[in-house]
């Protein structure tokens, strides 16, 4: 399993055909200016050694005008900048080919979240798991304000406007968890705005999905229960939606199947008991500025809905 540990990996860290392209670019742009530079540099250093002024020399003699000169350093630039270009089109053709069918998925930016629908019913929060070695194709849409999609080891950047839906193309060569972020300065939490690509073999992502697709379990344990009813009475349903157990609201994450995500509030805590317990407990302590309010519950409640939400893997 390939993680691409410890943050978002580098120009060079390349896991698809798409995050390639812009590799090889880049890497081929760094080298043609580091031929630049070592050329340039050395020949100033050249000029310094070989025609520093020396006691006793008379002022040079003053050449204007080098015809074969001046066509050799204008034709030279030009053929780098053309063969640059030229590279610049075949990786963008490589790395952000047009959509030739429906899309794969559906990827909407949210101040602070992201939100993942497919086309089986599943609907996830900050995790987009797709089929390793395979091509998935992304709308990409905003609820709000202008967001950025990156996941650097998969492929480009690309902005999310309200309005304006976009379409994006990864594919993870291995399975593995690739960790993604907002690119675009979003608000008050953008720092806190990620996501992992979690790439499955297919046989793994049909499954997932078809879990997914599926409506929650009613709760089992006495405590789950009550929290069940909390989540009701407690206005939670006027923006999170538990299929089949509750309506579907779109103003924050599904919870379907909570239980079976990583994190918490985008990336800012791991999707444990404990840490559940204090999110729901102190969300703005937690995340200042996000949209999850205080609820102000009791110890007792806390713990209830906590179970009711971990009782939905």
């Amino acid at each position: 399993m390939v993680d691409p540990s410890g943050g978002f990996g580098t120009p060079f860290d390349a896991h698809s055909p798409e995050a390639r392209a812009i590799a090889e670019l880049f890497t081929a742009t760094l080298g043609v200016c580091g031929v630049i530079f070592v050329l340039v540099a050395g020949l100033v250093t050249y000029c310094v050694v070989r025609f520093r002024a020396r006691p006793g020399d008379a002022e040079p003699v003053q050449i204007e005008g080098h015809k074969r000169l001046e066509i050799t350093w204008t034709l030279i630039p030009c053929v780098i900048v053309l063969g640059l270009f030229g590279l610049t089109a075949r990786a963008m053709a490589r790395s952000d080919a047009p959509p030739d069918r429906e899309p794969d998925l559906v990827v909407i930016g949210h101040q602070w979240w992201w939100e993942a629908r497919y086309p089986s019913g599943a609907v996830t929060a900050n995790e987009i798991h797709i089929p390793s070695g395979q091509d998935v194709i992304i709308r990409l849409e905003s609820a709000d304000v202008i967001h950025d999609f990156w996941a650097p080891a998969l492929g480009r950047k690309i902005d999310a406007t309200p309005g304006r839906p976009v379409f994006v193309r990864i594919q993870a060569d291995a399975p593995g968890v690739y960790h993604g972020a907002c690119a675009e300065y979003c608000g008050t939490q953008h720092a806190w705005m990620r996501f992992e690509v979690v790439a499955e073999e297919p046989a793994a992502f049909n499954a997932w999905s078809a879990r997914q697709a599926a409506a929650a379990s009613p709760p089992e344990s006495d405590s789950a229960r009550r929290g069940a009813r909390l989540f009701k009475d407690r206005t939670c349903v006027d923006c999170h939606s538990v299929r089949g157990l509750a309506p579907a609201a779109k103003a924050a994450p599904d919870l379907t199947h909570f239980a079976s995500r990583k994190t918490l509030g985008a990336g800012i805590l791991p999707n444990t008991a404990e840490d559940l317990y204090v999110w729901l407990k102190y969300p703005q302590s937690i995340k200042p500025g996000c949209h999850m309010p205080s609820l102000r519950l009791t110890d007792d409640e806390t713990q209830d809905l906590a179970n009711f939400l971990m009782e939905t893997p």
